[in-house]
């Protein structure tokens, strides 16, 4: 048991697109500090708040954890994915038992889409140049 009172914090790491996050959850009351920011104001649209507290509203733990979160790269809305991939990582290393909900909510597959690449001759990854038949 004195192993499990030395932790101070349970760790995970999310990536989505070029987003990468490192997140790190301490036994709390449920305060979320993303780049030494409230979550508010970092992110500012609701739908981005609600898909990163998703891991922590599955297992009913929003409560029971503090988070912090260094995150960069990409753009709000990947970072936001990288949060939530991170969070659900570090909830599992807290308790291994909530794996299978976990699983069953999606919150540990890595979203595996990224930008495709542009394409010799055409403008950009799939978009030809105008055809003109004259």
């Amino acid at each position: 048991m004195a192993e499990e009172e030395s932790i101070r914090y349970y760790q995970g790491t999310g990536r989505h697109k070029s987003a990468t996050a490192r997140v790190r959850l301490y036994p709390g009351d449920g305060t979320i500090i993303v780049n030494n920011k409230p979550v508010e104001e970092y992110f500012s649209r609701k739908r981005d708040i609600l898909r990163l507290t998703g891991p922590l509203g599955a297992t009913a733990s929003q409560d029971n954890f503090d988070v912090t979160v260094k995150v960069n790269g990409g753009g709000i809305s990947g970072q936001a994915g990288a949060v939530r991939l991170g969070i659900a990582r570090a909830l599992l290393e807290a308790d291994p038992n909530l794996r299978p909900t976990l699983r069953r909510g999606g919150f540990l597959t890595r979203d595996p889409r990224a930008k495709e690449r542009k394409k010799p001759g055409l403008k950009r990854a799939r978009k030809a140049p105008q055809y003109t038949k004259r």
